[in-house]
């Protein structure tokens, strides 16, 4: 690896990456309380845009893979027909537009998609007048609101289940240690905020340049303030194609060792089996979804496809899941940001998940540790919610 990490778009088991956010403006909040309505007796009209023809490396299948997906669950369904037509938004953001702009014209009720922040940012502007919800497949909150939902799992979700997790078994005081960037410090917030919210302390974060050598010198000062506020859980934003594979071999070099205090990751450690190795992560903890209904979707995607599905093809199916249970219910309003927003959630091929009013969303995931290289289970994901959270 060269002195910088390479920035560029990157999908990780079902999230899209946050440094996709760089440069976009988030959508002014949009006073959006209702939505069409449908007669759930015939075909629902549902708009998919994916980004068939964008020149961006892997998006092709990237396109493929969520349509695949989404037929799936629309083939799932019982008692419920989708009239499903695919728009193709080029991963451009006019194109987006005006995909979504014909897709109203041509009776869709609801938009699936499109894919990054961008596009989904244009389109929830387009339609933010006309009644139509749009299900992004973006994890980034910034564009969440209104009449845009993101149906991709965020950092903060992913912070208050493994901070819950964490203060539940003991852990009090939280070092943070994160990228200079879009993604670093978003995660930075979702810890701090989740910290906040299970009463734990913010001991203080470390911050480095998003490059090898920021990395390799961050070491030492994470050191000190893990001593010096004897904080009990070491929290990195960093993925396997950033910085975790050198914070996680050097902080254990450096005496930062899972005896003295707890390491905790905000993204999935089981990527591949060279982060399943680092020093860091044994014993460590990170969250993902159900991997039982996960794995059970992979083989029902490869038996119908002939292929593995793209780590986020899920969302796609989730999608239309959530709007074939709304309409199975019969009623003429079941898209609208009532319905959508419902607290009992749905259930997706990765487990449950639930629609919140500010266009974010809830998941059940399961806590993980690593173990010998192998993931091994902690506690489980939740298979349904109750009350206001998990």
């Amino acid at each position: 690896m060269g002195s910088a990490f390479k920035l560029r778009r990157r999908f990780v088991k079902g999230a899209l990456v946050l440094a996709t956010a760089v440069g976009i403006a988030a959508c002014e909040p949009i006073a959006f309380g209702g939505g069409p309505s449908i007669n759930t007796t015939a075909p629902v009209p549902v708009a998919l845009l994916v980004p068939k023809t964008s020149e961006a490396a892997g998006d092709a299948t990237l396109a493929q893979s969520l349509e695949n997906a989404a037929r799936l669950a629309i083939a799932d369904l019982q008692g419920v027909q989708i009239d499903m037509r695919v728009y193709d938004t080029a991963g451009d953001v006019q194109t987006a537009q005006n995909a979504a702009r014909q897709a109203v014209e041509d009776g869709a009720k609801i938009i699936l998609g499109p894919v990054r922040s961008a596009p989904t940012n244009a389109v929830g502007l387009a339609m933010a007048g006309t009644g139509i919800n749009v299900l992004s497949f973006s994890n980034n909150p910034s564009i969440a609101g209104g009449n845009v939902f993101v149906l991709g799992a965020t950092f903060q979700n992913t912070a208050d289940r493994l901070v819950e997790f964490a203060t539940r078994n003991g852990k009090n005081s939280y070092v943070t240690v994160h990228a200079e960037n879009v993604a670093g410090e978003a995660g930075r917030d979702a810890i701090i905020n989740a910290v906040n919210a299970n009463g734990a302390v913010n001991s203080g974060a470390v911050s480095y340049q998003f490059s090898q050598q920021g990395a390799i010198q961050a070491v030492n000062e994470v050191r000190d303030l893990v001593e010096d506020t004897a904080a009990d859980a070491l929290f990195l934003t960093a993925d396997a194609s950033g910085a975790l594979p050198f914070l996680a071999e050097l902080m254990p070099e450096a005496g930062i060792t899972a005896e003295k205090v707890q390491y905790m990751g905000l993204t999935r450690w089981d990527a591949t089996p060279q982060t399943l190795a680092l020093k860091g992560v044994q014993e460590g903890w990170f969250a993902l979804p159900d991997p039982a209904l996960t794995s059970q979707f992979n083989s029902r995607y490869t038996d119908a496809f002939g292929g593995k599905p793209h780590a986020i093809s899920g969302l796609a199916y989730d999608g239309v899941a959530a709007i074939g249970a709304l309409v199975a219910e019969g009623r003429s309003n079941a898209l609208t940001t009532d319905a959508l927003t419902q607290g009992a959630g749905f259930q997706g091929v990765n487990g449950i998940f639930r629609l919140r009013a500010d266009g974010t969303n809830e998941r059940g995931l399961a806590v993980a540790t690593v173990r010998d290289k192998q993931v091994v289970i902690l506690d489980p994901a939740p298979r349904s919610f109750a009350g206001t959270g998990f």
